[in-house]
């Protein structure tokens, strides 16, 4: 019996319990004047189930209005409908005693109880299908038990709708929907409906749901569901209508955000003048809308608590810096005294293995055993402090290798042996080191590149003062005083002199207060008095009275004078040791008693290089004998027999050489002991950063020009969008074009990492500072003034030029995303020039992945046209989620299309359009936000652990 009653009626008996206005055995059959008073016994349309109204000659009695006649326009009509039905003598339901019971007409988009409402349909899309006229009648029930007769001018549960479209007269459909809440909004007059649950029922065979089948609406209809909308704007004073609009996802998808519009909207509620006064005393209670307004989306909610959640972290870790530093700062720590520790190494040992043919595991395990290139072979040695000690020999000879090895660096092979610093007592030795490369920041001055070094590794409780002292007094002992305020300068923009560079990078060691200072060939590439004035330095630091030094250089090939400046002289030839002793004629005086004559007159040092170039066979065996009996005590245990046969710690190993246990490295997470904090290290890193950005105003200006540039041509190419078809295609061109200006324009960033990368290893093999802090410092000084500020100067011209969305609330949604794209591919090329080396390489990876974004946007081809098995390579691409969030935010706005398809009008929401071309969804943004995050902290951790695992130095 439920199927056969229509309008959602609900069965009575044999008949149906019908809405206002329909009657019936199954109340198809529209009401034909009367009022809603009448109930059952109203008259109806003459006619089959579903009459035409138009051709029946139904009119509407005085004082009502609506197709239908449903909607009262006077209390003098309600009152006489009532009095009709009721007399005279006859109570109002929810009227109490002593109050005004007097029956009125609310006229206005609020409900009470329950409220009537008509309106004339107007889409010109619709019209162009359907060009007759179209009105919609709404039933809105609020509180069925305060409306004069319940069981009769209201209809079904609290909170539910009743809708009817009507077509030239005829009903074409009906439509239900509970669980409603009425929101006044701001009191205005306006009254919004918010409903679930909405079904749908086209009625077969009429204009809309069958009659013509290329316009046959019944699928669509039928399907209808989920949340119903209902908004109304305050009435006009001139005729008292208002326009108002039906709301729901698929009717949002074709007809545009604002649903299907409706205009001229007349509202009719007969209800108790007591009624109203009580409800109109509380607002809430009675309209069920929230106090606080519309809530907030689960979307913002949930970026707000992620934002909030970052900053507070951010505000913890900021506090519990500022107090480590200003602990460290209160030390009574000061200035350490340098010098006074002995440099010791006992039966050094350095493999590396040699390349294999083939890629047999076999041939890779042979590899480790029987093809391994031995650099250095047992090499011993000593230096006290006051001494100054010159490593020679030939290129190959093994000299750099042996001082990385006494500075403790990070070796590729095998080093076996050891090495001590005894008078350091429970300290660790201080050991400087300065490797043959001078790598210094160009835009720095000499003076601020050695305070730079001084804040960083000289200990937090010296006060500044006595930092800038230490640097006049270094700059004063190198010679370079006259040149503090002048900048370093690289090969591209000249500054100082090779001997000079040379002379701060020993400063940038010395001004830390060494222990012992190691010097990989210090004077290679200087003329001969560049190297006089580097050597008369390195003598002085080794012979301080006060503070005496040893000094260890490598020497590639010194003049005389630089020879006879060192106090001892370690000759290497083929990785070993030919002699190991006092420097000056002392070398001579030894080789000459093994055979090899010496001319007097002739340099020293060309005569030891001479026979190490070519050393007779019996010297090595003679050198070994006789450096280890040179030596004094190093604290080796075991006889002299087993030091001879280099037995001591170990067995020998494959290829004869004596083998220890290997030393174990720390690990690449294991923390290093900074000087300064990591508060001060982010300090004076952000002071560099911004020194070099004040000074080097070519890269910043330059990225400013090109994104003006770049913004008014992209501004012009799309200048005043149109609303059309082909007009939309070109807005999201526009939008994909910005998305991928900012993919290639990242390459910058990748580049500028791979240029700092070699001073970065310098200063982090120094333990300078932390790579976190260093990253922190490189990424704001980089992002905000090269990455943002152009992206949003590009981003804006075109934005207002295109004639996109003309709201603050879409553009600033707009400029979020770019800027969080920005970010996300700005911390990818981080990561690819931190994984790669060779700069080339990372470069060549990243416009490779552009590209492969650019085809994965969405823009190029339908994403679910893509073949299943490389469809899903889409959920990778940063561009997608760019690009749809921009185009959902722009069809946000209610952005409709207004165009024809042969000949016929066409007036839709873009957001059908949009999903139609490109498969973006209408309700992503928020997702696609999360998801941008999502890859901004996915390539900002693994740019962590890329620097801290693998940006390291390896020599």
């Amino acid at each position: 019996m439920s199927n056969s009653c229509e309008n959602y009626g609900t069965p009575n008996g044999t008949a149906c319990a019908c809405p206002p206005g329909f009657g019936g055995s199954t109340c198809a059959q529209p009401a034909c004047g009367g009022t809603i008073f009448q109930g059952s016994g109203r008259s109806l349309a003459n006619g089959s189930p579903f009459a035409n109204l138009t051709s029946s000659g139904c009119s509407c009695e005085d004082g009502w209005t609506g197709t239908g006649c449903n909607v009262c326009q006077t209390a003098k009509a309600c009152q006489s409908g009532f009095a009709s039905v009721a007399g005279t003598s006859g109570s109002l339901t929810g009227a109490s005693t002593g109050q005004n019971n007097t029956i009125v007409c609310n006229d206005v988009p609020r409900v009470y109880a329950a409220g009537e409402m008509s309106c004339d349909v107007q889409n010109p899309t619709l019209q162009s299908l359907f060009p007759g006229s179209s009105t919609l009648t709404v039933l809105r029930n609020l509180n069925s038990s305060f409306t004069p007769l319940p069981n009769t001018t209201a209809f079904g549960p609290s909170g539910s709708v009743y809708a009817q479209l009507f077509y030239e007269g005829v009903e074409q459909f009906f439509c239900a929907a509970d669980t409603c809440a009425q929101d006044l909004g701001t009191g205005d007059g306006s009254a919004n409906w918010n409903c679930q649950n909405l079904k749908c029922t086209c009625i077969p065979n009429t204009a809309f749901c069958g009659a013509v089948q290329l316009t046959n609406l019944t699928s669509i209809i039928d399907t209808l569901s989920g949340t119903l909308g209902i908004s109304c704007d305050a009435p006009s004073a001139d005729n008292n209508t208002a326009n108002c609009a039906f709301k729901q996802d698929t009717i949002q998808q074709v007809f545009g955000s604002a649903g299907l519009t409706l205009s001229g909207c007349a509202f009719g509620e007969c209800i108790a003048q007591n009624v109203i006064d009580t409800l109109s005393g509380n607002t809430n209670a009675s309209d069920g809308a929230s106090s606080g307004g519309s809530s907030l989306s689960g979307g913002v909610i949930a970026g707000l608590a992620v934002v909030g959640g970052l900053i507070g972290i951010a505000l913890l870790l900021l506090s519990l810096g500022w107090l480590s530093q200003r602990r460290a700062r209160k030390s009574t720590s000061g200035l350490r005294s340098s010098g006074g520790v002995i440099v010791e190494w006992t039966d050094i040992s350095y493999f590396v293995p040699q390349p294999t043919s083939g890629f047999s595991l076999r041939r890779r395990r042979r590899a480790g055993l029987d093809h391994q290139k031995v650099v250095l072979d047992n090499v011993s040695g000593r230096v006290v402090p006051g001494e100054m000690m010159a490593i020679l020999g030939p290129s190959g000879a093994g000299k750099t290798t042996l001082i990385e090895i006494l500075a403790q660096k990070h070796k590729s092979g095998e080093v076996l042996g050891s090495v001590s610093f005894p008078g350091t007592g429970s300290s660790q030795a201080r050991v400087g080191f300065v490797p043959q490369q001078d790598i210094l920041p160009p835009m720095l001055t000499v003076h601020e590149a050695l305070l730079f070094a001084a804040r960083l590794r000289l200990p937090e409780g010296v006060p500044d003062s006595e930092k800038q002292a230490r640097v006049d007094d270094i700059l004063d002992r190198l010679g370079i005083s006259h040149i503090r305020n002048v900048r370093i300068g690289d090969g591209e923009k000249r500054g100082i002199s090779g001997g000079e560079m040379r002379r701060v990078s020993i400063g940038l060691e010395l001004v830390a207060k060494p222990d012992v200072l190691l010097l990989d060939e210090p004077t290679s590439g200087l003329d001969s008095v560049s190297a006089a004035k580097v050597a008369k330095v390195l003598h002085a630091l080794a012979h301080d009275p006060e503070n005496p030094t040893a000094v260890i250089a490598s020497i590639h090939q010194p003049s005389s004078q630089l020879y006879h400046s060192f106090d001892q002289i370690l000759l290497l030839s083929q990785g070993r040791a030919l002699y190991s002793g006092p420097g000056r004629s002392a070398p001579a005086q030894h080789f000459s008693a093994q055979g090899v004559a010496y001319k007097e007159g002739y340099n020293v040092a060309d005569y030891l290089l001479d026979i190490a170039s070519d050393p007779p066979v019996g010297l090595f065996q003679l050198s070994n004998a006789t450096t280890k009996s040179e030596l004094p005590d190093v604290g080796t245990s075991g006889s002299s027999d087993e030091v001879e046969k280099g037995l001591v710690g170990g067995a020998v190993n494959v290829n004869g050489v004596a083998s220890q246990r290997k030393p174990k490295r720390r690990p690449w997470f294991a923390g290093t002991p900074y000087t300064a904090t990591f508060l001060t290290q982010l300090e004076v890193l952000s002071g560099r950063e911004w020194k070099i950005l004040r000074r080097d105003k070519t890269l910043f200006f330059l990225h400013v020009a090109v994104a003006s540039v770049l913004g008014v041509f992209c501004g012009g190419l799309y200048f005043n969008t149109g609303i059309t078809i082909a007009g939309f295609q070109s807005r999201v061109g526009c939008l994909f074009f910005l998305g991928a200006l900012i993919a290639f324009s990242s390459l910058s960033a990748l580049y500028n990492v791979v240029e700092i990368r070699p001073l970065f290893l310098r200063e982090r093999s120094g333990a300078y500072y932390s790579p976190t802090a260093w990253l922190l410092s490189r990424f704001v000084f980089d992002v905000v003034p090269l990455r943002i500020i152009p992206t949003i100067i590009v981003s804006t011209i075109t934005y207002w030029m295109a004639g996109l969305a003309d709201d603050a609330a879409h553009f600033f949604k707009f400029l979020f995303i770019l800027v969080l794209y920005t970010l996300a591919m700005t911390l990818f090329n981080f990561l690819l020039a931190c994984l790669f080396r060779n700069g080339g390489i990372a470069i060549l990876i990243s416009a490779l992945t552009a590209l492969y974004q650019m085809t994965y946007a969405g823009f190029f081809v339908h994403l679910n046209d893509i073949p299943p098995v490389l469809r899903w390579l889409q959920w990778l691409c940063p561009l997608k989620y760019n690009l749809e969030a921009l185009s959902v935010n722009e069809v946000g706005s209610g952005l409709m299309i207004e165009d024809s398809l042969e000949g016929v009008p066409v007036n839709v929401s873009a957001s059908l359009i949009m999903q139609t071309l490109f498969g973006f969804g209408e309700n992503n943004y928020y997702r696609d936000v999360l998801v941008l995050f999502a890859f901004i902290a996915g390539f900002g951790l693994g740019v962590v652990f890329v620097v801290w695992a693998k940006v390291r130095e390896r020599r």
